[in-house]
């Protein structure tokens, strides 16, 4: 039968974008919907606007190191609803280009809510479109646990349209969106407390690499609260809250800021109509070529519960519509070697395996471990730290895992993810001259194993 559209992609975020845009420019005929706002979540509630954010929070810190270097600039003040009406203006900056790469790719962009008719059919506000394929890339959505007065708190998707600045926060998770966050709360003058169900934040990250974060927050003035969750929020008569921790222990605050998970944004999308399948999770379940149990269907991005990250979700985007419709092209994703950072204070940059999954992996491991005071401190009073630490494989000298806790983290690991790809070894690694005086130099000049 002849169909409207050879593509139908549901959802204009990073990922839906990039399938879209790249199809229609291999000829296919694409439409795609967006009920919210176009860009998804990295660019209008994630890391766009949270890195914005992160940005503004870290100048605190930079005023009061100016003073080592002979700036006097006053008391600085900070204005909350200033910096949130700069990021909005961004944002729909952003948005207007993401229009553009869609509609100048000759996507037709139809905005509304997108349900699934069957497998050949979507509808949107009354009308029915048919397509040869459908891509689902709905996204994720955060979400509260099941608490008395989980009606309080809020999460990622509010706080960045907050009207005030919290005089005291409680961030309640231990992923990179809850340690986000609380350094971007502390960092604007916010009293912060972050609570943790586990032992320890950042779950899957190098040992080292959370341990050092740690102590590094700790010094900024955030209470970490490990081991323990909350029970029950309730509001008082004066508007602040009282989160009441499993452990006994009260915590008054004027707002608490859930990170605890995301949830695969599949509401009224009418997936019951199809043979789509879904894991024990909650995510859609796919094949590694992105199909879905129905042949017709695709779905791709933080919607299949893989690498929730942005540059996956675009990855994945790409190869769809390479398989599809520039078969010649196509090839898979790779998912090992996928560099990451998280946006704390300071920074996190991360690629390849951490200590732990190397050992498990049967490796024999070399480590190789530098932790130093930048230079750029040295003339303050700030006592943060750096790390920087490699993970070698003792056997082959091939380098396994970079992980880097501090300023630019993400800059700098960005580049080495590019080596470790191609499969450096130590040896590369140390014959590689540096630049000086830089931090990133470290990871050339580190010579000697700790010991294991």
């Amino acid at each position: 039968m002849a169909f409207d559209f050879d593509l139908f992609v549901i959802g204009a975020g990073s990922g839906g974008v990039r399938a879209a845009r790249f199809a229609a420019g291999f000829g296919a005929r694409v439409g795609v919907a967006e009920s919210r706002y176009l860009g998804g979540t990295c660019v209008n509630v994630g890391c766009v606007p949270k890195k914005l954010l992160v940005y503004g929070a870290h100048y605190s810190e930079d005023f009061e190191q100016a003073q080592g270097f002979g700036w006097s600039a006053g008391q600085p003040t900070f204005d909350w609803p200033t910096l949130i009406a700069n990021k909005n203006r961004e944002i729909e900056r952003l948005n207007g280009i993401y229009r553009n790469l869609l509609v100048n790719s000759g996507v037709t962009l139809v905005e509304g809510h997108a349900r699934i008719k069957d497998p050949h059919t979507v509808e949107i506000e009354g009308k029915a479109y048919s397509a040869a394929h459908i891509l689902v890339a709905t996204g994720g959505w955060p979400q509260v646990p099941d608490i008395p007065g989980k009606e309080h708190a809020i999460t990622s998707n509010e706080a960045f349209f907050l009207k005030a600045l919290p005089r005291r926060v409680l961030v309640v998770g231990g992923g990179y969106i809850a340690v986000e966050f609380a350094s971007i709360f502390n960092g604007m003058g916010a009293q912060t407390t972050q609570a943790y169900r586990g032992p320890l934040f950042l779950r899957g990250f190098d040992q080292a690499v959370r341990e050092h974060l740690r102590d590094e927050l700790t010094k900024k003035g955030i209470d970490l609260r490990f081991n323990t969750d909350v029970a029950r929020i309730d509001k008082q008569a004066d508007g602040s809250l009282k989160a009441t921790l499993k452990d006994g222990s009260v915590i008054d605050t004027d707002c608490v800021f859930y990170a605890t998970g995301r949830r695969p944004m599949l509401d009224n999308l009418g997936l019951e109509n199809t043979a789509v399948k879904l894991r024990q999770d909650g995510f859609i379940e796919v094949d590694d070529e992105y199909r879905t149990a129905e042949p017709s269907i695709l779905a791709i991005g933080d919607v299949i519960g893989r690498v929730p990250l942005t540059p996956v979700a675009l990855a994945e985007g790409m190869a769809v519509a390479r398989r599809l419709f520039r078969p010649e092209e196509y090839r898979k994703v790779d998912y090992q070697l996928i560099p990451t950072a998280v946006f704390s204070l300071p920074n996190i940059g991360t690629v390849g395996m951490t200590t732990e999954e190397a050992r498990a992996a049967g490796h024999e491991v070399k480590l190789f471990e530098s932790r130093f005071r930048p230079m750029k401190l040295t003339l303050t009073e700030s006592q943060e730290k750096t790390l920087m630490k490699l993970i070698v494989d003792a056997k082959t000298d091939r380098v396994l895992g970079v992980h880097m806790v501090g300023p630019d983290a993400g800059e700098i690991v960005q580049g080495i993810a590019i080596a470790l790809k191609a499969g450096a070894t130590k040896q590369v690694f140390d014959e590689t001259i540096g630049i000086h005086p830089t931090a990133a130099e470290e990871f050339v000049t580190l010579r000697t194993p700790v010991a294991q």
